[in-house]
């Protein structure tokens, strides 16, 4: 009996998967399908066809919403990553109480609800008589990301050794000198991990974008919700699509790069690099 019991319960774990990973992404895949379908329809398929792509190639409303998405990530990907950075810099230096104190207040936007942080965002900005825009969109989104980019880079400068960066002191580099030629590119691995998981999180942020957001040109995902509410297209199931395997794309990219250079240059290449340089 308690062997029959054990071989069971793999297959009820299993079981229970499958049908996790069902309710997850048979929608999506649902989404992907109806994207091909040849006539205007979300419940029968009649046919593949690349109608609706098409339509979109030529949605200039679209088009605008998408070239702005892309100017938001990618501002936004660089700013959080600078400030990140050099936020987890300063934190693994600093070993006192107070650090400690910082460090855990930089990890409550991971756990906050983003509709607290987009509803704090649009009180700030209304409040300092800021108008919404792109610009609004950009730094609530660095607000927001900046977290993530302190984390990963975190774990990072945890793996590295100290003596590195004294070695390259001991060598004749100033404290900017050894950052430059020693921390950071010790750090370029997880910098575009970090980057590529930041820019596939905002490019599809809602919650953000809908609260800081202006009149026009629309980030993508409000454009999309926005004409949602008017009825669906097909169109919308398109730009779904390619929303979808840019961000899986991003996310598996950022993973094997951290996964691929986690394990970082020597300590004796970067200090040679850094003297030939």
């Amino acid at each position: 009996m308690p062997r029959r019991s054990l071989e069971r319960r793999p297959r009820t774990a299993v079981a229970v998967t499958v049908l996790l990973f069902a309710w997850l992404y048979l929608p999506i895949l649902a989404v992907t399908l109806f994207s091909f379908n040849d006539k205007k329809s979300l419940s029968a398929f009649s046919g593949f066809s690349l109608r609706w792509y098409h339509d979109l190639a030529h949605d200039q409303a679209l088009l605008e919403s998408l070239v702005a998405s892309l100017q938001i990530a990618t501002l936004a990907t660089l700013g959080s990553l600078v400030l990140g950075t050099m936020l987890a810099l300063g934190l693994e230096r600093v070993r006192s109480r107070r650090g400690r104190v910082i460090g855990a207040v930089t990890l409550l936007p991971l756990v906050t609800p983003e509709i607290v942080t987009g509803v704090a965002a649009l009180l700030l900005f209304t409040g300092i008589g800021l108008k919404l825009s792109l610009t609004t969109v950009v730094l609530a989104e660095i607000t927001f990301s900046i977290a993530y980019v302190t984390v990963i880079v975190r774990g990072r400068l945890a793996g590295l050794s100290t003596e590195v960066e004294e070695a390259a002191r001991d060598l004749g580099c100033t404290p900017w000198q050894a950052l430059r030629l020693v921390t950071l590119p010790a750090l370029v691995p997880a910098l575009l991990g970090a980057g590529l998981l930041v820019f596939a999180l905002v490019f599809d942020d809602f919650v953000l974008a809908f609260f800081t957001t202006g009149v026009d040109p629309q980030p993508l995902p409000v454009r999309v919700y926005s004409s949602i509410r008017f009825g669906v297209s097909p169109a919308i199931n398109a730009i779904g699509t390619l929303m979808l395997l840019v961000s899986a794309l991003l996310i598996v990219a950022a993973l094997v790069l951290l996964r691929l250079f986690g394990r970082g240059t020597s300590s004796l290449e970067l200090i040679t690099g850094g003297e030939r340089r």
